[in-house]
């Protein structure tokens, strides 16, 4: 994959395209036809597929019409804070703010003129965010958003081609983008012209050499995501003098369940569940830091642990949550009527899970914080039957990218724009900081969405 300089005579040219066709490219593409231009999403699967697919499907979205009608007060400012407080002040404030001002108005935008509706989850609270922020589709998974993307926009005429791999750019003296060399399936290839370009390629998780320059601590760990996701945009970007930001950032998984490849969902531990170690000890708060939680989980002996739960929580998740549907569908929870029949099923030692689990029922009726400083204050305590599913840490998906303003244009190393370039999701810079630590829950689909939408409608207004 190049930069081409030879620009050819194209017999094809439409205003603007798009590399990638998951939330942001889709939604990046709504923008457009919206603004009254044509489109065309270049997608290397033959069926739209990608990180989105994989993911709960949540976006993060501040001031939204869904959290007014349930009386949520929310604004730019707390979001902000929110996002510097998360990142220890290292995150891109001017980008946070964007992401603030425009994330509630791209999702009532989705909802109002293209239905896909995302609902505001009051199952994922806290955990970084002041408010309740998070919206997600009725099915609650990312297979359904991409899904009500993707029928938008047969509805509103923007054309989608799957099977189409996009191998090399061509720009001129000024590294204006003027087309690509698309590949097909069969072999064949076509050159298309545009007038803007925008990167919807997603992150770099796929991309081994890329992991071990930037994300080293990574390097080994299991990488739940996109086999795709190689970091075409950000090296197209890059070869045209963008300058890049963050790209140590990460978000991880400390609980994909092993050997399943199932994600178990969160709200077991944020309603009173707890991680254990296969020596059955507990080893961390569980809620500090979700996304960071795969770098102590892959610390403890074989970079294994066990969610444990009991009966009431997991019917609790079998309501909501399409994944935890999957975890009994793939035989992944072991089950038991006391702590003794749980430990034995999980191997570990007897009384292990029993005395963690006591030690954390003495914190809750003393009303202090456990010796890890997590509270469970107004969590009801673990009653029998109990259950338990093992996990291991894993990258899900990376956070750095190229640095971009507020109209998503990509940005030279002295800060100046590109001619016609456009870049969002995983492809962009996220605010998520340096490290893994400051990844605020569905702010990966936020940055998606939001600046798919930003990214669509600063295209298509060049092209005007």
């Amino acid at each position: 994959m190049s930069i081409i300089r030879e620009v050819p005579t194209f017999d094809l040219t439409v205003p603007v395209i798009v590399i990638g066709a998951g939330a942001c490219g889709l939604t990046a593409a709504l923008a457009v036809r919206d603004a009254g231009q044509d489109v065309l999403v270049l997608e290397r699967d033959e069926r739209p597929w990608g990180s989105t697919s994989m993911s709960l499907g949540a976006v993060c979205g501040v001031d939204s019409a869904e959290q007014r009608q349930h009386g949520i007060e929310d604004d730019v400012e707390a979001f902000v804070a929110d996002v510097l407080a998360k990142t220890a002040g290292r995150a891109n404030a001017a980008l946070a703010r964007t992401i603030g001002r425009e994330s509630g108005r791209t999702l009532d935008w989705l909802s109002s003129q293209h239905d896909v509706p995302l609902l505001l989850d009051f199952k994922w609270t806290g955990l970084g965010h002041s408010r309740p922020r998070l919206h997600i589709p009725p099915g609650r998974n990312g297979e359904e958003l991409l899904a009500l993307l993707q029928n938008a926009c047969a509805r509103a005429g923007a054309e989608v081609m799957t099977g189409a791999l996009v191998t090399d750019l061509f720009a001129d003296a000024e590294d204006r983008v003027r087309g690509v060399r698309v590949r097909r399936r069969d072999g064949s290839s076509e050159e298309v012209g545009c007038e803007a370009l925008v990167l919807a390629t997603c992150g770099f998780g796929g991309n081994h050499e890329m992991i071990a320059r930037y994300i080293p601590e990574m390097a080994n760990a299991r990488y739940f995501g996109h086999e795709g996701n190689r970091g075409d945009g950000i090296l197209w970007g890059q070869a045209l003098g963008a300058a890049l930001a963050d790209m140590s950032a990460y978000q991880g998984l400390g609980t994909l369940a092993d050997p399943q490849l199932v994600v178990v969902p969160h709200p077991l531990m944020i309603e009173g569940g707890f991680l254990a170690n296969v020596d059955g000890r507990r080893f961390t708060h569980e809620l500090e830091n979700i996304s960071g939680m795969c770098v102590p989980v892959l610390a403890q002996p074989q970079g294994l642990a066990w969610v444990v739960f009991d009966e009431q929580r997991h019917q609790n998740a079998l309501a909501h949550s399409y994944e935890h549907r999957q975890l009994v569908e793939v035989n992944a929870i072991r089950r038991a009527d006391d702590w003794a029949g749980l430990e034995r099923a999980c191997g570990v030692p007897a009384g292990s899970f029993a005395e963690e689990n006591a030690a954390i029922d003495a914190a809750r009726a003393a009303g202090a914080p456990d010796r890890y400083g997590r509270s469970f204050a107004g969590l009801a305590p673990l009653e029998a039957p109990y259950c338990a599913v093992r996990v291991t840490g894993a990258l899900f998906h990376t956070q750095g990218g190229l640095r971009i303003d507020d109209e998503a244009r990509v940005l030279r190393e002295d800060g100046r724009a590109l001619p016609n370039l456009y870049a969002g999701g995983g492809a962009a810079q996220s605010i998520s900081g340096p490290d893994v630590t400051g990844y605020l829950p569905a702010v990966g689909l936020s940055m998606a969405i939001t600046l798919g939408q930003i990214a669509g409608r600063s295209a298509a207004r060049s092209c005007a």
